[in-house]
């Protein structure tokens, strides 16, 4: 099956090399640190005219494993965020950005230090830094960034018992008074443009994921040498989901690019919607075609689908739906 190559689009035809199956976080984490080490995770800043290029590479990273492709994301979000402020990542520091709420946790910010618990910190066992959300006695948003070799954040390994997303090492972190310089001003985490554009570039890593899965269902037919029109349907139906979230996320780089400084909160909301729905259709449609055997014989195929069923849950469903349909009506009414 072939896909007539557009400069719009984000994934290319040929997929890129997967991580060795039965992967592990300790093989995650020496890909990444290669990337690091290589190059691989300089990419083009949001709005710098590239935009199209670094959610290309986020797909291809997801495309690949999404895995590696979670703390790497995490990674070039930092790095953005940073130069957001006009300032510098530590030189060859892992960074990730833990901000989950989940549940009643999260991080406290005193003026001085940050104390509580935060959920899903990805690379918790991994990463050098990270920068942490945390709020002050007023609710005021502060962002700092903390080095997690300090002796007074606490790891909790056995927070994350999901099978997908296994080797993200995605667990609970705790902060008994740590230091961290403070990024920006009170708010300005969740306030400023690139807020959206980060959201977009977790969307690219979906977009990757749910390629990885149709490269798998490709492969296979591939393999058997034969298929049906059922099968085929579904083929379509997953192919025809694909390329229109890619489209989308393409047209809403080129917007970011001629318009980096508007807010791109409703552009990420639509670009997330519809990749959340395209895995929908992944999810569902691919195991129908495959049938049972490499669900149950092969490592790597089901691995994808549930690291795509976890990572793409960080859309909220039809609470985001909702949020993104009050935007519509009120520009509906602006007008």
């Amino acid at each position: 099956m072939s896909v007539m190559p557009t400069k719009i689009l984000l994934l290319g035809i040929t997929p890129p090399k997967p991580l060795p199956s039965p992967r592990s976080t300790t093989s995650v984490e020496t890909e990444l640190r290669a990337l690091l080490d290589g190059g691989g995770l300089d990419l083009p800043l949001p709005g710098g005219g590239h935009t199209t290029r670094r959610w290309q590479a986020l797909a291809e990273l997801g495309r690949r494993d999404l895995a590696l492709a979670r703390l790497a994301e995490g990674h070039v979000d930092a790095v953005a965020i940073l130069a957001d402020a006009g300032r510098a990542p530590v030189p060859g520091a892992l960074y990730g950005v833990w901000a989950a709420r989940s549940g009643g946790t999260g991080a406290a910010f005193d003026g001085d230090t940050l104390s509580g618990t935060v959920r899903f910190c990805s690379g918790a066992h991994v990463l050098d830094r990270a920068l942490v959300a945390a709020l002050d006695p007023g609710g005021q948003c502060h962002l700092l960034d903390v080095d997690l070799t300090d002796q007074r954040v606490h790891r909790s390994a056995d927070t994350w018992q999901a099978i997908g997303m296994d080797a993200s090492d995605s667990g609970d972190v705790t902060f008994e008074h740590v230091p961290g310089a403070v990024v920006g001003v009170p708010g300005w985490y969740v306030s400023r443009p690139g807020f959206g554009h980060g959201g977009i570039g977790v969307a690219a890593v979906w977009l990757g994921g749910c390629a990885a899965v149709l490269d798998s269902v490709l492969a296979e037919l591939g393999e058997r040498g034969k298929h049906d029109e059922h099968q085929l349907a579904h083929v379509g139906a997953m192919d025809t989901v694909l390329r229109s979230a890619e489209a989308l996320l393409s047209r809403a780089a080129e917007d970011i690019d001629a318009n980096p400084g508007l807010d791109a909160v409703h552009a990420a909301q639509l670009c997330r919607a519809a990749v959340e729905h395209a895995a929908g259709e992944i999810l569902d449609r691919a195991p129908k075609v495959t049938g049972p055997g490499p669900m149950c014989r092969d490592r790597r195929f089901p691995q994808q689908l549930a690291d795509l069923q976890v990572y793409v849950r960080q859309h909220h469903a039809e609470r985001d739906l909702a949020a993104l349909g009050a935007q519509v009506m009120a520009q509906d009414l602006a007008r």
